[in-house]
């Protein structure tokens, strides 16, 4: 009797908690493949680096919950990185998190940060520190990619580790800035800095 319950192949049907957990794997599973290889090919690297960045960005907005409700819209800035604001747009076009729609914004240095939930700060661009204060108390999640970024103050920072594109956390930072990040996130993170550290 026991075999009438499994499906095909002896795998249990997709039941309504089912599907939600293998959904929920298999969005895991595709969020640690966007680890991927950059490759040794002079020229390409730069470009699939960028992508995989941009589509990490899009990904941790759903692994975010920000400190108030952002509305029918997430607004994600990015300082410093053209082409990654402009990949980033392009796979965020038509695509929710949730429910809500997404805006990504391109900033030049001074511009006003209000309104964020999520600023990237691309290479060497400059983030003063008053602007990285009013950006944590307002609940953005700093996002950059450099030596030292967790110590800057970044809630997440890319690294490149073995040609791949890995990313750090900052639980201290996280608590900053009163974002909560879902311990599946944190799952998949190279390192994640955590309180006293």
């Amino acid at each position: 009797m026991a075999s009438a319950s499994l499906g095909v192949f002896g795998v249990p049907p997709f039941t309504a908690g089912g599907w939600r957990t293998r959904l929920a794997a298999l969005a895991m599973m595709l969020f640690a493949f966007s680890c991927l290889a950059v490759g040794s090919q002079q020229g390409a690297t730069p470009v699939l680096e960028r992508s995989v960045k941009a589509a990490f960005l899009y990904k941790f907005l759903g692994y975010m919950e920000f400190p108030s409700d952002p509305g029918p819209s997430l607004a994600v800035g990015v300082l410093g990185a053209d082409d990654v604001a402009a990949e980033l747009a392009q796979i965020t076009s038509g695509r929710n998190v949730g429910n809500r729609s997404i805006s990504v914004r391109k900033l030049g240095e001074g511009d006003a940060l209000g309104g964020l939930n999520l600023l990237f700060v691309g290479g060497d661009a400059a983030l003063p520190e008053a602007a990285q204060r009013a950006a944590e108390k307002n609940g953005t999640v700093i996002v950059t990619e450099r030596d030292g970024g967790l110590q800057s103050g970044s809630v997440i920072n890319f690294r490149l580790v073995d040609e791949r594109v890995r990313f750090e956390v900052s639980l201290p930072a996280a608590e900053r800035c009163n974002v909560r990040l879902s311990s599946r996130l944190l799952s998949v993170a190279y390192y994640v800095q955590k309180g006293g550290q």
